[in-house]
């Protein structure tokens, strides 16, 4: 009687990680996803130009 309790137990045990495993799965993919798509949202972000090509090419370092 004891082995078919412990059994059961092993198993209702290995369905537990399972499912945990899975769950795992999931939230790293859907992280995945979110994190492309902060990417694709950050390359989409024009890059701040001056009218003066010249204006930040000096940086004063004797503050």
């Amino acid at each position: 009687m004891e082995l078919q309790g412990a059994n059961a137990s092993a198993a209702s045990g290995a369905s537990l990680e399972l499912a945990s495993l899975k769950l795992a799965k999931s939230q790293q993919e859907q992280e995945g996803q979110a994190s492309l798509q902060l990417l694709e949202s950050a390359s989409d972000v024009p890059k701040a130009s001056s009218a003066n090509p010249a204006l930040g090419a000096n940086i004063d370092t004797f503050a």
